[in-house]
């Protein structure tokens, strides 16, 4: 029998997000990519692939700026 654990989730709020893709250069596992549509501040905001690798390391919301990034593990 396979148990399941929770898997981390990180949110990021793309309207507040200025684009300083800080958070791409910190996550170990590549995560984060910047998105092709451009936010209300007329930046390009950063989202995160569908890869399910995250570990919760939460070095991407340490390095937000502007607290975009919520981890949930």
């Amino acid at each position: 029998m396979k148990i399941l654990r929770n898997m981390p989730k990180a949110v990021i709020n793309r309207e507040k997000c200025k684009g300083c893709l800080l958070c791409i250069g910190v996550c170990p596992k590549g995560e984060i990519r910047a998105q092709k549509q451009l936010n209300k501040r007329g930046v390009h905001p950063v989202e995160f692939t569908d890869e399910g690798t995250c570990t919760g390391c939460t070095l991407c919301a340490i390095v937000c700026p502007d607290c975009c990034i919520e981890v949930y593990r």
